[in-house]
């Protein structure tokens, strides 16, 4: 059993020897390969080489081909940028919409040549090309909905908008929607094993406004997915994510990525057996500032805690990406912890 085939049975809750792993490696791989983050960023030959180095020295069970978080909203006009080379891309200048009159301008969606959507296919077409028959490949489809609509009007703008113009914030979803699942169905036919996208934003709105608002355009975009690729979809919302947990598992998400925030045991509880977890070390106060024992410890008490709650689709992985200058010996700890 290769790591691909590992992590296809640990998501389909069949018997596996080991618990499979996949820290979320971004802009560590450019570490790795001794580029900088403008480069990784930029040009898909260096992007790809960096996943490819990064799984040559390391070799954990699944790789993340992933720029940043601001992919989609560049293709749908965004300006983005950085202010220097080791820093990864953010919104530059004024938000791209202000007013529902702005949703007029965004194009349809098309990633074979808008903003950096082409470069991407490029790069996991490259990893799929040397890895796709022996490790599991994520894709990152950038954004779920209203974390990209947060990126398009600004989060502090969508924030009030929520309150005082939900119409608005619905219809800006709705053009969100529309890229989202073009993209990621660029990146299942290029090759990817899981489709994987962020939200974020969606966990700092309460309970209430995310059961409204955001968890059904997450429901929308996952189940056209699922029939379009029939792919699995995971869904990442950093932080505290505990009291949107039990909504977050209706998504119809096949995994949830959690952080070091959440409890493992209680959402082991929580979400049923029938979702995959995926986490939750602490990726700054353990994996980049811990000592490699500590990181081993972690490692295994996070397995140990899957085990005990008889959640078989657990990966163990940090919670959230991995700080370039983690130590090697931290991550070789996590990844041998077994």
């Amino acid at each position: 059993m290769n790591p691909r085939d590992l992590l296809h049975r640990t998501l389909s809750g069949q018997s596996v020897p080991r618990t499979p792993n996949g820290p979320l490696a971004v802009h560590f791989c450019a570490g790795v390969a001794g580029f900088t983050v403008r480069q990784y960023t930029t040009q898909a030959r260096l992007l790809a080489e960096s996943v490819l180095r990064y799984h040559d020295r390391f070799k954990p069970d699944a790789v993340w081909v992933s720029a940043d978080t601001w992919v989609s909203a560049q293709a749908m006009g965004a300006r983005v940028g950085a202010l220097d080379d080791e820093q990864p891309f953010g919104g530059l200048g004024a938000p791209l919409v202000r007013t529902a009159r702005d949703l007029d301008r965004i194009p349809a969606p098309d990633p074979s040549c808008q903003g950096r959507y082409p470069l991407m296919l490029e790069a996991l077409a490259r990893v799929v090309a040397q890895l796709g028959q022996e490790a599991f490949i994520v894709a990152c489809f950038d954004q779920f909905p209203f974390s990209l609509a947060a990126a398009l009007a600004g989060i502090n703008e969508l924030m009030v908008k929520v309150l005082d113009d939900p119409p608005f914030v619905v219809a800006l979803m709705e053009r969100c929607l529309e890229y989202g699942v073009s993209y990621a169905r660029a990146l299942s036919g290029a090759g990817a094993d899981l489709l994987s996208g962020g939200d974020a934003p969606a966990g700092l709105v309460g309970p209430r406004a995310y059961r409204e608002l955001a968890l059904p355009f997450e429901k929308r975009l996952i189940a056209q997915l699922k029939t379009a690729t029939r792919k699995p979809v995971s869904l990442h919302i950093c932080g505290r994510a505990m009291p949107i947990l039990a909504g977050m598992a209706c998504s119809g998400a096949d995994v949830l990525e959690i952080d070091h925030c959440v409890d493992l045991g209680h959402a082991c509880r929580i979400v049923g057996s029938g979702v995959g977890l995926w986490g939750n070390l602490d990726p700054v106060g353990l994996l980049a500032r811990g000592s490699a024992s500590e990181v081993r410890h972690a490692a295994r008490r996070a397995v140990a805690t899957a085990r005990a709650c008889g959640h078989t689709r657990f990966v163990l992985s940090s919670g959230c990406a991995l700080a370039m200058r983690t130590p090697q010996e931290n991550l070789e700890a996590l990844l041998r912890c077994e």
